[in-house]
């Protein structure tokens, strides 16, 4: 199957068509990443989470798979609005919300909704008629740089409580969730948290609180280092094995983004000015971090980059187009020569790098051209994100 992560595009000649900076969008490297996931953790109902890169191209390629969502804001509920995305195949995972976001979502249709607190479980009550509960659990993950249980999710002691808490506000509960951190680098923390959520699901059940589904978030890791297909297969293997120790009554879903979303995008941008600073050669480039590598700061990833042309090599650093000192993509980065309108690529640049982009300075972000290197030869569609 042809995809970003075994192809080389002709970038020079797509510059040529659509300028610089750009970024490349596959769908067929959506479907791959979606398809692998998938057979990699059989029986397991995967949410694409919205959040690394809510494009239409990405939740199109998804929907012609049978894919289900996670949103997590009022302008996701629209984007989900907008594609005629059946309601019932989403869930809600902020876990804290204003009340008018759970009515927002509500008015969608979208009924599932996540609480680690008996704050939210009092706003959710003004719903109880309409809502099904996932309360979120907290398992800290220090090997992650993004930890996601630092700021969401009860301790594993405080469930019960909560479970019971809302049980007597009238709350449908309908299960339990975690997330034990982005881009981990081992399944281990996961199959902890299964152990532990399993023990709390049979904890719940002497006490006749019926927990019907299991979420295990995401996680799932991309390799930046070498731009090369993660053997997924193999990483969630003790997840699998984790799996079949949880009651075969309950459900269990996921909520994948990274993953899908990282590979299927690369970054093309040009080089506008060179000079020699402190001994080493400085090049400035048309994106920056505060542009498509913007996940440099907000994600803690550093993105492979390389340049189009060869020739003698020379550590270097490279420098975004806007008047920030900060923006500087690479220091120490080992270039051949460059001149005027070279190009740098950047693979692995689908997850929280367009989504995380800001206008500082009034510079363009990159457009966007879409393509299926599985169906279409050439580019199909030319977008300018706003």
């Amino acid at each position: 199957m042809n995809n970003l992560l075994n192809t080389e595009l002709d970038y020079q000649d797509l510059v040529s068509k659509f300028g610089s900076p750009l970024l490349v969008l596959d769908k067929a490297t959506v479907r791959h990443q979606y398809q692998a996931l998938k057979a990699a953790l059989p029986g397991v109902t995967l949410h694409y989470a919205l959040k690394p890169l809510p494009h239409d191209a990405v939740i199109d390629a998804l929907e012609e798979e049978g894919a289900c969502f996670d949103l997590a804001s009022n302008g996701e509920v629209d984007l989900m609005k907008a594609h005629g995305i059946d309601p019932a195949k989403c869930i809600h995972t902020h876990p804290i919300k204003k009340i008018s976001d759970i009515a927002y979502a509500l008015n969608y249709g979208c009924k599932v909704f996540v609480a680690d607190n008996e704050c939210e479980l009092e706003k959710l009550a003004q719903f109880r008629d309409q809502v099904k509960l996932l309360v979120r659990v907290s398992f800290p993950n220090p090997e992650t740089k993004v930890d996601l249980s630092k700021k969401f999710g009860a301790l594993p002691e405080e469930v019960l409580p909560l479970l019971n808490k809302a049980a007597s506000l009238g709350l449908e509960i309908y299960g339990l969730s975690f997330h034990v951190g982005s881009q981990v680098k081992s399944a281990k923390r996961h199959v902890e948290a299964i152990t532990a959520c399993s023990q709390i699901i049979r904890e719940a059940r002497e006490q006749n609180i019926q927990i019907k589904v299991l979420d295990i978030g995401g996680g799932f890791p991309v390799d930046y280092e070498t731009a090369s297909e993660t053997n997924i297969k193999e990483f969630c293997k003790p997840i699998v094995e984790a799996l079949a120790g949880v009651s075969e009554d309950v459900r269990i879903i996921a909520e994948p983004g990274r993953f899908i979303a990282a590979p299927a995008m690369i970054g093309i941008c040009s080089v506008t000015g060179k000079s020699t600073r402190f001994g080493k050669p400085w090049y400035y480039l048309d994106d920056g971090v505060y542009c498509s590598y913007s996940g440099q700061i907000f994600d803690h990833v550093v993105y492979p980059k390389f340049a189009q042309k060869l020739g003698a090599i020379n550590y270097s650093v490279l420098a975004g187009p806007t008047c920030d000192s900060i923006d500087i993509i690479a220091e120490d980065i080992p270039l051949p020569e460059l001149d005027i309108g070279d190009l740098i690529v950047g693979k692995m640049m689908g997850a929280y790098t367009i989504a995380t982009a800001t206008d500082f300075n009034f510079i363009p972000r990159a457009q966007i051209v879409e393509i299926d290197l599985e169906r279409e030869p050439l580019c199909i569609n030319l977008e300018m994100v706003a």
